[in-house]
């Protein structure tokens, strides 16, 4: 039987806005299993990133109650969930969020730095990823000296470094074009095949959704359709 990773139970958000109350997610449950390749798709405002945002601890339901590793995140005060998200969680995001300042090897190692990885494992582990990732020879650039496609590959880098167990994607294609942004999503399923990284994505670029192997379709905050697709 499958390990769950993830499990979402019965939950709902709503954001305050003004004097309005806007409800982006209404009584969503689903499990992500470990391993999966799973693909969070619907059109914009269908509730997909807010989901996202909540699995990652990044944010809290107002109503319901989301596990990590069979733990509840309600459960866990601030500086265990930094933690958590720290050791646990590798996050890529559409607008790469990587440090100007810091070269591909720096963005890729930092995460290994803040949780106090010895110098040698942080040396082995960094230049794996980024070999993985395809960017061997440009460990010494910085992000404006590389290309929309290689940042990203070095977000992907940064997010799988610390040796997560579920990686979260929040359209991670949407600002490469058409041919990279393929290219991207073939590294993240090979690593997904290879290391049994678990993936969730939010996304809906037709690439990313016809390669899910779960695809989990929200619509006005709510869970539609939940289908698994063979490997």
């Amino acid at each position: 039987m499958s390990e769950s990773v993830v499990e979402v139970d019965r939950v709902s958000k709503v954001y305050a806005q003004g004097s309005v109350k806007v409800c982006a997610l209404r009584g969503v449950s689903v499990t992500i299993q470990k391993g999966d390749f799973a693909v969070l798709a619907g059109p914009s405002g269908s509730g997909k990133t807010t989901l996202l945002n909540l699995i990652g601890a990044l944010d809290e339901p107002s109503e319901g109650r989301i596990a990590l590793d069979g733990v509840d995140l309600s459960r866990m005060r601030s500086g265990a969930l930094a933690s958590l998200r720290l050791h646990r969680i590798g996050f890529v995001f559409q607008a790469y969020n990587l440090i100007p300042v810091l070269t591909a090897y720096e963005n890729a190692e930092y995460p290994l730095l803040l949780q106090g990885a010895p110098a040698a494992r942080r040396r082995e582990r960094v230049q794996r990823v980024l070999d993985a990732v395809g960017l061997r020879g440009l460990e010494g650039r910085r992000p404006t000296e590389l290309s929309g496609g290689q940042q990203q590959r070095v977000a992907v880098a940064r997010a799988i470094a610390a040796g997560p167990s579920l990686v979260l994607a929040d359209e991670p294609t949407a600002n490469l074009d058409s041919r990279t942004g393929a290219e991207l999503v073939d590294l993240m399923h090979g690593l997904n095949r290879e290391h049994q990284v678990t993936f969730i994505f939010s996304s809906h670029d037709p690439k990313v959704v016809e390669r899910a192997e779960r695809l989990i379709r929200l619509e006005d905050g709510q869970l539609v359709s939940d289908e698994r697709r063979a490997r």
